[in-house]
């Protein structure tokens, strides 16, 4: 089976020590330069869990993330993604948090759940407890004054959108951002959870059932199932413990700067680039990239 071993850093001099440190240690076939810092090395066999424990030890001192994987079907069909602090750069709850005063209480909570500390669906329920009261105004300020995409987000879907490949936004947020969200990003869909509002503001209560992490692993295998794909051709990317099912069920599952339970599990980690190393994973050059 032949392996591609595919690295990314946003210096391109590290990408090179890595590439160098890797075919001292083991016979490289090929080597494909796909943009500046994105070295593809593909190798004519080996094992890819036995890989990727050495790469994670060779080269945990690089800032370079680093994807082992099969070479046949890495290019995906599908990409479902997490929106909070993955596809956007804050957590909507904590951020609409502040506007009503509780954002303290509110990302305490946060910080646990994403860990896995805490069942999601109480945990969601006891911090939407809070917000009890806010003007649903706030939620429309906190959009505007808090929720950027982050770097890479739009190529990202664009490139993957324009080679065919579907691309949905799971979330446990709130469909009044996912929906604005991924039109912001180029998102084919959006799936998350509805807050519940009454004379202007908001009531404290989420609708049932809490879309968690259950209910992303459904969404991964739903999609998948109406395109007639195979598990094997997704893409899972998320950084908290509720999307630890779908990351791990994925083709190709993907911790995006996250927490310690979910890049424990994960096929590969984007702790350095920028989330077009999702695509360089994939093997697309960035001359190929829809900006």
């Amino acid at each position: 089976m032949t392996i591609a071993l595919t690295l990314v850093s946003p210096d391109p001099a590290a990408a090179e020590e890595a590439a160098r440190l890797v075919e001292g240690l083991m016979p490289i076939a090929t080597r494909t330069l796909l943009g500046p810092g994105a070295i593809d090395l593909s190798l004519a066999k080996g094992d890819v869990g036995a890989l990727r424990q050495q790469m994670d030890h060779h080269l945990a001192n690089l800032p370079v993330d680093v994807c082992v994987q099969p070479q046949a079907g890495r290019r995906k069909r599908l990409l479902i993604a997490d929106m909070d602090s993955t596809i956007i750069g804050c957590e909507c709850l904590d951020e609409l948090a502040d506007f009503a005063g509780v954002k303290e209480a509110v990302s305490a909570i946060t910080e646990r759940a994403m860990r896995g500390e805490l069942n999601f669906e109480s945990a969601l329920r006891e911090r939407v407890g809070m917000l009890k009261g806010l003007p649903v105004g706030a939620l429309q300020d906190c959009y505007d004054q808090r929720v950027r995409l982050n770097d890479g987000a739009k190529t990202l879907i664009g490139t993957m959108t324009a080679a065919g490949a579907k691309c949905l936004l799971v979330s446990g947020g709130f469909t009044f951002f996912t929906s604005r969200v991924a039109k912001a990003a180029g998102f084919a869909g959006d799936r998350a959870n509805r807050l519940i509002e009454a004379d202007g503001c908001l009531t404290g209560e989420v609708a049932e059932p809490i879309l968690g992490k259950e209910a992303k692993l459904a969404a991964l295998r739903e999609e998948s199932a109406s395109l007639g794909l195979g598990l094997e051709a997704a893409i899972a990317i998320g950084d908290g413990a509720n999307d630890l099912a779908m990351i791990e069920a994925a083709g190709l599952g993907i911790a995006y700067r996250a927490k310690p339970v979910v890049a424990a599990q994960a096929h590969a980690r984007i702790d350095h680039s920028d989330l077009t190393a999702l695509l360089y994973f994939q093997g697309y050059p960035c001359a190929d990239f829809s900006r």
